[in-house]
């Protein structure tokens, strides 16, 4: 891995981590059109434990709240009726069906899922899934209305994020906004119920590090640092941006993207 493509990719993956167009599937277009090789399971690993480490300073108040409630709610009786300590319930079973999927389908998922074509229709018909959403969504709940009902149908979501081109933060939201939630609440809500699938999958793949010969260390650094700052940036302006304007330029950039890709395969610049 050269310099130049650990900086590229930092920059991609701080970038599409967190907005509703599918971090995996850029990267493998992006992949696909330079000719770059897989940056290999040290690469994956390290750069996204990066990006969820800007997830968890930019929501370290919420996450401390949650978890220290959470705790004292098990032998508190009085405290399990709070939101905090019904979130951090509500994370654990939307946690569940990714981490099913994802074990069970693992060997799918890395390769016969890994199609262009499949990444190319998915990006395009789940863009147009989002608009709908973001269009007939009632958007009057807010977080305190979340019920085991709906952080599991969260999870469900978020586990159609195994498939590249989907993307994890695009079918939570998209889930969130159909179940009636604010663009704002299914955003954050999104992003807290990313944090143990991201840092479980991180860790799965850091096993395979010792797989890999001459792992280049220095420049998975580098990307990881740009991959953060990017990423903490990205999550700070989104929160901003859906608080008053409609998911739509997603949904378009995801259908134009989705369709070049397509006419680039068919006529043969590209290659599944």
């Amino acid at each position: 891995m050269s310099w130049f493509e650990a900086i590229v990719l930092g920059i991609i993956q701080g970038l599409t981590e967190f907005l509703p167009i599918s971090s995996s599937g850029h990267l493998l277009i992006l992949s696909q059109i330079f000719g770059w090789d897989d940056p290999g399971a040290a690469f994956t690993a390290v750069s996204q434990i990066g990006t969820e480490t800007a997830v968890l300073i930019y929501f370290r108040r919420d996450i401390w709240r949650i978890i220290s409630t959470w705790t004292k709610s098990l032998y508190t009786p009085a405290l399990r009726g709070q939101i905090d300590a019904r979130m951090g319930w509500y994370v654990i079973v939307g946690t569940i069906p990714i981490g099913f999927f994802g074990f069970f389908f693992s060997d799918q998922i890395e390769t016969a899922a890994r199609n262009l074509w499949l990444v190319a229709t998915v990006l395009i018909v789940f863009g147009i899934i989002l608009g709908i959403a973001d269009r007939v969504g009632r958007k009057t709940r807010e977080l305190e209305t979340l019920s085991m009902r709906s952080g599991l149908l969260f999870g469900l979501g978020q586990a159609l994020a195994l498939i590249p081109g989907v993307s994890r933060s695009g079918a939570t939201i998209t889930t969130g906004l159909f179940l009636g939630f604010t663009r704002e609440a299914a955003t954050r809500y999104a992003f807290l119920l990313a944090i143990p699938a991201v840092l479980a999958s991180g860790l799965y793949q850091a096993t395979k590090i010792g797989d890999e010969a001459n792992v280049p260390w220095g420049q998975t650094i580098v990307a990881t640092a740009i991959a953060f700052v990017i990423g903490y940036l990205v999550i700070a302006w989104l929160i901003r941006y859906v608080a008053t304007n409609s998911y739509m330029p997603f949904v378009i950039y995801r259908v134009a993207l989705g369709s070049l890709v397509l006419v680039l395969l068919g006529t043969g610049v590209l290659t599944s």
